[in-house]
């Protein structure tokens, strides 16, 4: 079994070897050069991946007491596999810049300066969202105010309106009270008259 596992080994190295090599070319080539150099390490990157599969399952099938050693060299390998992958993904990125700026026709400069542009654009773009944002709290502020003033209107008219009524209703009972006071004392001014007739009569007589 060791065997299986250290001729994928020594393939894997063979392989990641090559794939170094053709990532540092990568952004050196010609256009049409680049392209196939690019679809070369995928499929290189995709074969490499497979060997580290079949070193997995070699390594799984060794006993316990003597797998330590393979899985910390499978470690290193993932490692590795990782390493390439990051500086492929880098190598693509510079080609793709590279592809791009030579589809536009100019050095880099111009894609930067539209690159500024764009940046000073959308800074542009949101501080008018901002703005807008501001406005809107603002209005919403207002309008929330409006509200609260219409609440508190229209709650002291209805205080007034009861104010009103209670008012009334006193006004009422004055003018009930008064009438009342006005039929007591024509009462009492008639009783009042009566005695002093009365009164008076028996004094004539008594004299």
């Amino acid at each position: 079994m060791s065997s299986d596992f250290e001729g994928y080994e020594q393939d894997f190295a063979v392989l990641t070897a090559e794939i170094t090599n053709k990532i540092a070319r990568v952004p050196r080539l010609p256009p049409d050069e680049k392209k196939q150099m690019v679809a070369n390490v995928e499929k290189q990157l995709e074969e490499a991946k497979e060997l580290l599969e079949q070193m997995d399952l070699e390594v799984r099938e060794i006993p316990p007491q003597s797998r330590g050693m393979y899985s910390n060299r499978m470690r290193s390998y993932k490692q590795e596999m990782g390493k390439l992958e990051t500086d492929f993904k880098r190598s693509r990125i510079a080609y793709s810049d590279e592809v791009r700026n030579e589809l536009l026709g100019d050095d880099g400069n111009s894609s930067e300066n539209q690159l500024i542009k764009l940046r000073e654009e959308r800074a542009h773009l949101l501080d008018n969202t901002e703005r807008l944002e501001r406005s809107s709290r603002r209005l919403e502020a207002g309008y929330q105010i409006a509200v609260e003033t219409e609440q508190i209107g229209q709650e002291m008219l209805e205080n007034l309106s009861h104010d009103r009524e209670k008012i009334q209703r006193a006004r009422e009972r004055l003018r009930e009270t008064d009438a009342n006071l006005g039929k007591s004392s024509r009462v009492l001014t008639g009783m009042l008259r009566r005695y002093l007739f009365l009164a008076g009569r028996h004094f004539v007589i008594f004299v």
